[in-house]
Protein backbone atom coordinates (compact mmCIF):
# COMPACT_ATOMS: atom_id res chain seq x y z
CA UNK A 1 0.00 0.00 0.00
CA UNK A 2 2.78 2.42 0.91
CA UNK A 3 4.46 1.48 -2.34
CA UNK A 4 1.35 2.51 -4.30
CA UNK A 5 1.17 5.87 -2.47
CA UNK A 6 4.87 6.50 -3.08
CA UNK A 7 4.47 5.73 -6.78
CA UNK A 8 1.52 8.11 -7.02
CA UNK A 9 3.44 10.91 -5.32
CA UNK A 10 6.40 10.33 -7.63
CA UNK A 11 4.09 10.39 -10.67
CA UNK A 12 2.41 13.66 -9.60
CA UNK A 13 5.76 15.28 -8.92
CA UNK A 14 6.95 14.25 -12.37
CA UNK A 15 3.79 15.72 -13.94
CA UNK A 16 4.31 18.91 -11.99
CA UNK A 17 7.89 19.20 -13.18
CA UNK A 18 6.85 18.47 -16.73
CA UNK A 19 4.20 21.24 -16.62
CA UNK A 20 6.70 23.65 -15.14
CA UNK A 21 9.19 22.89 -17.90
CA UNK A 22 6.49 23.34 -20.56
CA UNK A 23 5.48 26.70 -19.09
CA UNK A 24 9.07 27.83 -18.92
CA UNK A 25 9.68 26.70 -22.49
CA UNK A 26 6.50 28.47 -23.66
CA UNK A 27 7.45 31.69 -21.85
CA UNK A 28 10.98 31.43 -23.20
CA UNK A 29 9.61 30.95 -26.73
CA UNK A 30 7.23 33.90 -26.36
CA UNK A 31 10.08 36.03 -25.06
CA UNK A 32 12.24 35.08 -28.05
CA UNK A 33 9.38 35.87 -30.44
CA UNK A 34 8.92 39.24 -28.77
CA UNK A 35 12.61 40.01 -29.17
CA UNK A 36 12.39 39.02 -32.85
CA UNK A 37 9.37 41.26 -33.37
CA UNK A 38 11.01 44.20 -31.64
CA UNK A 39 14.32 43.80 -33.42
CA UNK A 40 12.70 43.50 -36.89
CA UNK A 41 13.13 46.83 -38.73
CA UNK A 42 9.85 48.63 -39.48
CA UNK A 43 8.56 48.32 -43.03
CA UNK A 44 9.28 51.50 -44.93
CA UNK A 45 6.34 53.00 -46.84
CA UNK A 46 7.14 53.39 -50.52
CA UNK A 47 6.89 57.00 -51.69
CA UNK A 48 4.84 58.18 -54.67
CA UNK A 49 8.06 58.94 -56.56
CA UNK A 50 9.38 55.45 -55.88
CA UNK A 51 6.10 53.89 -57.03
CA UNK A 52 6.16 55.93 -60.22
CA UNK A 53 9.81 55.20 -61.04
CA UNK A 54 9.35 51.50 -60.32
CA UNK A 55 6.32 51.32 -62.64
CA UNK A 56 7.97 53.39 -65.38
CA UNK A 57 11.16 51.29 -65.39
CA UNK A 58 9.17 48.17 -66.28
CA UNK A 59 7.28 49.76 -69.18
CA UNK A 60 8.00 49.17 -72.85
CA UNK A 61 7.88 52.06 -75.32
CA UNK A 62 4.47 50.88 -76.53
CA UNK A 63 3.12 50.76 -72.97
CA UNK A 64 4.34 54.29 -72.29
CA UNK A 65 2.65 55.69 -75.40
CA UNK A 66 -0.58 53.86 -74.53
CA UNK A 67 -0.64 55.59 -71.14
CA UNK A 68 -1.07 58.95 -72.91
CA UNK A 69 -4.54 57.99 -74.16
CA UNK A 70 -7.81 58.49 -72.33
CA UNK A 71 -9.98 56.73 -74.88
CA UNK A 72 -13.70 56.67 -75.43
CA UNK A 73 -14.78 53.15 -74.58
CA UNK A 74 -14.98 51.47 -78.02
CA UNK A 75 -18.18 49.76 -79.13
CA UNK A 76 -16.23 46.55 -79.75
CA UNK A 77 -13.04 44.95 -78.41
CA UNK A 78 -13.10 46.89 -75.14
CA UNK A 79 -10.92 44.32 -73.35
CA UNK A 80 -8.72 43.41 -76.31
CA UNK A 81 -7.88 47.06 -77.04
CA UNK A 82 -6.81 47.69 -73.45
CA UNK A 83 -4.27 44.91 -73.80
CA UNK A 84 -3.23 45.65 -77.38
CA UNK A 85 -2.77 49.42 -77.01
CA UNK A 86 -2.01 49.61 -73.23
CA UNK A 87 -4.54 52.42 -72.84
CA UNK A 88 -4.14 54.81 -69.91
CA UNK A 89 -7.84 55.24 -69.31
CA UNK A 90 -11.39 54.89 -70.53
CA UNK A 91 -13.89 57.74 -70.71
CA UNK A 92 -17.49 56.61 -70.33
CA UNK A 93 -20.17 57.97 -72.67
CA UNK A 94 -23.94 57.50 -72.85
CA UNK A 95 -23.67 54.32 -74.92
CA UNK A 96 -21.69 52.70 -72.08
CA UNK A 97 -24.55 53.25 -69.63
CA UNK A 98 -27.73 53.27 -71.68
CA UNK A 99 -30.22 50.67 -70.47
CA UNK A 100 -27.86 49.46 -67.75
CA UNK A 101 -28.04 49.51 -63.98
CA UNK A 102 -25.37 50.56 -61.50
CA UNK A 103 -24.26 46.94 -60.97
CA UNK A 104 -23.67 46.41 -64.71
CA UNK A 105 -21.65 49.61 -65.06
CA UNK A 106 -19.59 48.68 -62.01
CA UNK A 107 -18.96 45.19 -63.41
CA UNK A 108 -17.85 46.58 -66.78
CA UNK A 109 -15.41 48.99 -65.10
CA UNK A 110 -14.00 46.16 -62.96
CA UNK A 111 -13.44 44.06 -66.10
CA UNK A 112 -11.47 46.91 -67.70
CA UNK A 113 -9.22 47.21 -64.66
CA UNK A 114 -8.72 43.44 -64.49
CA UNK A 115 -7.56 43.40 -68.12
CA UNK A 116 -5.05 46.23 -67.73
CA UNK A 117 -1.45 45.69 -66.67
CA UNK A 118 -1.29 49.25 -65.33
CA UNK A 119 -4.46 50.43 -63.52
CA UNK A 120 -6.56 52.71 -65.72
CA UNK A 121 -8.18 56.07 -65.18
CA UNK A 122 -11.95 55.68 -65.48
CA UNK A 123 -13.67 58.97 -66.23
CA UNK A 124 -17.14 60.31 -66.93
CA UNK A 125 -18.25 63.89 -67.62
CA UNK A 126 -20.06 64.76 -64.39
CA UNK A 127 -20.16 68.56 -64.12
CA UNK A 128 -23.84 68.26 -63.18
CA UNK A 129 -26.97 69.65 -64.82
CA UNK A 130 -26.83 69.36 -68.61
CA UNK A 131 -23.51 67.49 -68.43
CA UNK A 132 -23.88 64.35 -66.32
CA UNK A 133 -23.88 60.99 -68.07
CA UNK A 134 -24.62 59.11 -64.88
CA UNK A 135 -27.70 61.27 -64.29
CA UNK A 136 -28.90 61.19 -67.89
CA UNK A 137 -28.87 57.39 -67.86
CA UNK A 138 -30.47 57.04 -64.41
CA UNK A 139 -27.36 55.44 -62.92
CA UNK A 140 -27.58 57.97 -60.10
CA UNK A 141 -30.72 59.38 -58.50
CA UNK A 142 -31.46 62.14 -57.78
CA UNK A 143 -29.59 63.61 -60.73
CA UNK A 144 -26.44 65.65 -60.14
CA UNK A 145 -27.38 69.32 -60.31
CA UNK A 146 -25.59 72.12 -62.15
CA UNK A 147 -23.26 74.43 -60.18
CA UNK A 148 -25.72 77.32 -60.61
CA UNK A 149 -28.69 75.30 -59.31
CA UNK A 150 -26.68 74.12 -56.32
CA UNK A 151 -25.53 77.63 -55.47
CA UNK A 152 -29.10 78.92 -55.60
CA UNK A 153 -30.15 76.25 -53.08
CA UNK A 154 -27.64 76.86 -50.31
CA UNK A 155 -24.60 78.70 -51.60
CA UNK A 156 -21.15 77.14 -51.45
CA UNK A 157 -22.27 74.50 -48.93
CA UNK A 158 -24.42 72.85 -51.60
CA UNK A 159 -21.46 72.75 -53.99
CA UNK A 160 -19.33 70.95 -51.39
CA UNK A 161 -22.11 68.53 -50.39
CA UNK A 162 -22.67 67.54 -54.03
CA UNK A 163 -18.98 66.75 -54.43
CA UNK A 164 -19.21 64.54 -51.35
CA UNK A 165 -22.13 62.71 -52.96
CA UNK A 166 -20.28 62.35 -56.24
CA UNK A 167 -17.30 60.89 -54.38
CA UNK A 168 -19.54 58.23 -52.84
CA UNK A 169 -21.13 57.29 -56.18
CA UNK A 170 -17.80 57.32 -58.05
CA UNK A 171 -16.23 55.15 -55.36
CA UNK A 172 -18.98 52.55 -55.64
CA UNK A 173 -18.64 52.39 -59.43
CA UNK A 174 -14.85 52.63 -59.72
CA UNK A 175 -14.66 56.09 -61.33
CA UNK A 176 -11.80 58.44 -60.41
CA UNK A 177 -12.25 61.35 -62.83
CA UNK A 178 -15.43 63.45 -63.11
CA UNK A 179 -13.86 65.89 -65.62
CA UNK A 180 -14.78 69.00 -63.60
CA UNK A 181 -14.88 71.79 -62.35
CA UNK A 182 -15.65 74.09 -65.25
CA UNK A 183 -13.38 77.10 -64.79
CA UNK A 184 -14.83 79.13 -67.66
CA UNK A 185 -15.98 82.67 -66.85
CA UNK A 186 -19.35 83.20 -68.53
CA UNK A 187 -21.91 85.83 -67.59
CA UNK A 188 -24.06 85.76 -70.74
CA UNK A 189 -27.04 83.37 -70.36
CA UNK A 190 -27.19 83.09 -74.16
CA UNK A 191 -23.62 81.81 -74.54
CA UNK A 192 -22.90 78.15 -75.28
CA UNK A 193 -20.96 77.41 -72.08
CA UNK A 194 -23.03 79.46 -69.60
CA UNK A 195 -25.25 76.66 -68.21
CA UNK A 196 -22.20 74.56 -67.40
CA UNK A 197 -20.46 77.28 -65.38
CA UNK A 198 -21.17 78.89 -62.02
CA UNK A 199 -22.43 81.87 -64.07
CA UNK A 200 -20.39 84.44 -62.13
CA UNK A 201 -17.63 86.93 -62.82
CA UNK A 202 -13.94 86.03 -62.52
CA UNK A 203 -13.90 86.44 -58.73
CA UNK A 204 -16.98 84.29 -58.17
CA UNK A 205 -15.78 81.64 -60.62
CA UNK A 206 -12.39 81.59 -58.88
CA UNK A 207 -14.05 80.95 -55.53
CA UNK A 208 -16.14 78.13 -57.03
CA UNK A 209 -13.07 76.51 -58.56
CA UNK A 210 -11.01 76.87 -55.38
CA UNK A 211 -13.65 75.27 -53.15
CA UNK A 212 -14.33 72.50 -55.67
CA UNK A 213 -10.67 71.54 -56.05
CA UNK A 214 -10.08 71.58 -52.29
CA UNK A 215 -13.07 69.32 -51.65
CA UNK A 216 -12.16 66.98 -54.51
CA UNK A 217 -8.67 66.66 -53.09
CA UNK A 218 -10.17 65.82 -49.70
CA UNK A 219 -12.45 63.19 -51.30
CA UNK A 220 -9.62 61.76 -53.47
CA UNK A 221 -11.34 62.65 -56.74
CA UNK A 222 -9.24 63.73 -59.70
CA UNK A 223 -9.88 67.38 -60.63
CA UNK A 224 -9.81 68.86 -64.13
CA UNK A 225 -9.94 72.61 -64.77
CA UNK A 226 -11.48 73.36 -68.15
CA UNK A 227 -11.42 74.75 -70.83
CA UNK A 228 -8.13 76.68 -70.92
CA UNK A 229 -7.56 79.51 -71.73
CA UNK A 230 -11.24 80.12 -70.97
CA UNK A 231 -14.31 79.76 -73.16
CA UNK A 232 -15.82 83.13 -72.30
CA UNK A 233 -18.95 83.81 -74.32
CA UNK A 234 -17.66 82.19 -77.52
CA UNK A 235 -19.46 79.77 -79.81
CA UNK A 236 -19.49 75.96 -79.58
CA UNK A 237 -16.30 74.23 -80.80
CA UNK A 238 -18.13 70.87 -80.70
CA UNK A 239 -19.70 71.82 -84.02
CA UNK A 240 -17.35 74.37 -85.65
CA UNK A 241 -13.90 75.93 -85.63
CA UNK A 242 -14.02 78.81 -83.12
CA UNK A 243 -11.72 81.85 -83.08
CA UNK A 244 -11.40 83.90 -79.89
CA UNK A 245 -10.23 87.45 -80.65
CA UNK A 246 -10.00 88.78 -77.10
CA UNK A 247 -6.74 90.46 -76.08
CA UNK A 248 -4.14 88.73 -73.93
CA UNK A 249 -4.55 91.47 -71.34
CA UNK A 250 -8.28 90.71 -71.08
CA UNK A 251 -7.60 86.99 -70.74
CA UNK A 252 -5.05 87.59 -67.99
CA UNK A 253 -7.30 89.94 -66.01
CA UNK A 254 -10.39 87.77 -66.37
CA UNK A 255 -10.27 84.23 -67.77
CA UNK A 256 -6.92 83.13 -66.33
CA UNK A 257 -7.96 83.96 -62.76
CA UNK A 258 -10.09 80.84 -62.03
CA UNK A 259 -7.34 78.63 -63.45
CA UNK A 260 -4.79 80.35 -61.22
CA UNK A 261 -7.09 79.82 -58.23
CA UNK A 262 -7.47 76.14 -59.11
CA UNK A 263 -3.74 75.64 -59.53
CA UNK A 264 -3.10 77.27 -56.17
CA UNK A 265 -5.70 74.97 -54.57
CA UNK A 266 -3.87 71.91 -55.96
CA UNK A 267 -5.70 71.02 -59.19
CA UNK A 268 -4.58 67.73 -60.76
CA UNK A 269 -5.12 68.56 -64.42
CA UNK A 270 -6.05 71.21 -66.97
CA UNK A 271 -8.07 70.53 -70.11
CA UNK A 272 -7.28 72.72 -73.12
CA UNK A 273 -9.98 73.83 -75.55
CA UNK A 274 -9.91 73.62 -79.34
CA UNK A 275 -10.57 77.36 -79.76
CA UNK A 276 -8.08 79.36 -81.78
CA UNK A 277 -6.98 82.11 -79.37
CA UNK A 278 -5.52 84.70 -81.70
CA UNK A 279 -3.78 86.75 -78.98
CA UNK A 280 -1.57 83.78 -78.14
CA UNK A 281 -1.50 81.69 -81.33
CA UNK A 282 -3.54 82.67 -84.38
CA UNK A 283 -2.45 79.64 -86.41
CA UNK A 284 -3.53 76.62 -84.36
CA UNK A 285 -6.35 75.52 -82.04
CA UNK A 286 -5.29 75.84 -78.40
CA UNK A 287 -5.19 72.06 -77.89
CA UNK A 288 -2.32 71.67 -80.38
CA UNK A 289 -0.63 75.03 -79.79
CA UNK A 290 2.76 75.12 -78.07
CA UNK A 291 2.48 78.83 -77.13
CA UNK A 292 -0.77 78.05 -75.26
CA UNK A 293 0.91 75.24 -73.32
CA UNK A 294 3.92 77.44 -72.61
CA UNK A 295 1.56 79.88 -70.89
CA UNK A 296 0.21 77.06 -68.68
CA UNK A 297 3.67 75.82 -67.70
CA UNK A 298 5.72 79.01 -67.64
CA UNK A 299 3.31 81.82 -66.81
CA UNK A 300 0.83 79.98 -64.57
CA UNK A 301 3.45 77.60 -63.18
CA UNK A 302 1.32 74.47 -63.50
CA UNK A 303 3.22 71.18 -63.04
CA UNK A 304 0.34 68.67 -63.26
CA UNK A 305 -1.30 66.87 -66.17
CA UNK A 306 -2.38 68.82 -69.27
CA UNK A 307 -4.95 67.12 -71.50
CA UNK A 308 -6.77 67.87 -74.73
CA UNK A 309 -10.50 68.24 -75.05
CA UNK A 310 -12.17 65.46 -77.07
CA UNK A 311 -10.23 65.13 -80.34
CA UNK A 312 -13.40 64.22 -82.26
CA UNK A 313 -14.92 67.69 -81.82
CA UNK A 314 -15.35 69.62 -85.08
CA UNK A 315 -13.25 72.51 -83.74
CA UNK A 316 -10.22 70.26 -84.19
CA UNK A 317 -11.40 67.45 -86.50
CA UNK A 318 -12.25 69.95 -89.25
CA UNK A 319 -8.83 71.57 -88.89
CA UNK A 320 -6.39 68.64 -89.01
CA UNK A 321 -6.34 64.85 -89.45
CA UNK A 322 -6.70 62.78 -86.29
CA UNK A 323 -3.29 61.13 -86.64
CA UNK A 324 -1.47 64.44 -87.09
CA UNK A 325 -3.55 66.00 -84.30
CA UNK A 326 -2.48 63.30 -81.82
CA UNK A 327 1.21 63.89 -82.52
CA UNK A 328 0.90 67.68 -82.57
CA UNK A 329 -0.98 67.60 -79.26
CA UNK A 330 1.99 65.86 -77.65
CA UNK A 331 4.54 68.09 -79.36
CA UNK A 332 2.62 71.11 -78.08
CA UNK A 333 2.91 69.89 -74.49
CA UNK A 334 -0.14 67.76 -73.67
CA UNK A 335 0.33 64.75 -71.42
CA UNK A 336 -3.00 63.08 -72.18
CA UNK A 337 -5.11 62.81 -75.33
CA UNK A 338 -8.89 62.30 -75.22
CA UNK A 339 -9.58 60.31 -78.35
CA UNK A 340 -11.47 57.61 -80.22
CA UNK A 341 -8.78 57.28 -82.90
CA UNK A 342 -6.11 55.70 -80.71
CA UNK A 343 -5.76 52.63 -82.96
CA UNK A 344 -4.14 54.75 -85.69
CA UNK A 345 -2.76 57.57 -83.53
CA UNK A 346 -0.61 55.29 -81.37
CA UNK A 347 1.28 53.65 -84.29
CA UNK A 348 1.70 57.15 -85.82
CA UNK A 349 3.26 58.44 -82.59
CA UNK A 350 5.53 55.39 -82.25
CA UNK A 351 6.84 56.04 -85.75
CA UNK A 352 7.35 59.72 -84.89
CA UNK A 353 9.45 58.73 -81.84
CA UNK A 354 11.64 56.49 -83.99
CA UNK A 355 12.05 59.35 -86.48
CA UNK A 356 13.00 61.83 -83.74
CA UNK A 357 9.87 63.96 -84.09
CA UNK A 358 8.81 63.37 -80.48
CA UNK A 359 11.45 62.58 -77.87
CA UNK A 360 11.44 59.74 -75.37
CA UNK A 361 12.49 62.29 -72.76
CA UNK A 362 9.26 64.26 -73.29
CA UNK A 363 7.31 60.98 -73.38
CA UNK A 364 8.77 59.93 -70.02
CA UNK A 365 7.95 63.31 -68.47
CA UNK A 366 4.31 62.95 -69.50
CA UNK A 367 4.03 59.35 -68.34
CA UNK A 368 5.57 60.31 -64.98
CA UNK A 369 2.92 63.02 -64.52
CA UNK A 370 0.16 60.54 -65.34
CA UNK A 371 1.53 57.81 -63.08
CA UNK A 372 2.00 60.33 -60.26
CA UNK A 373 -1.66 61.26 -60.57
CA UNK A 374 -2.65 57.58 -60.54
CA UNK A 375 -0.52 56.99 -57.43
CA UNK A 376 -2.10 59.93 -55.60
CA UNK A 377 -5.55 58.52 -56.41
CA UNK A 378 -4.52 55.14 -55.04
CA UNK A 379 -4.54 53.35 -58.38
CA UNK A 380 -0.88 52.28 -58.14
Amino acid sequence: MSLIILSAVTFLAACGNSGSKTTETSESSQSADSIKKVSKPPKKDITVTEKVNKTLEKMTLEEKVGQLFMARVPEQNQIADIQKYHLGGYLLFDRDMEGKGQAEVKQAIASYQAASKTPMFIGSDEEGGTVSRLSRNQIVSPAFKSPQALYQENGWDSIIQEIERKAQVFGELGIQLGMFPDADVSTDPQSFIYDRTIGMDAAGTSQYVKLSVEEMKKQKLGSTLKHFPGYGNNRDSHVEIVTDNRSLDELRKNDFLPFEAGIKAGADSIMVSHNIVSAIDSNYPASISKPIHDVIRNELGFTGVIMTDDMDMAGLADFISQDEAGLQALQAGNDMILSSSYSTQIPYILTAIKNGEYSEKQLDQSVKRLLTWKAKLGLI
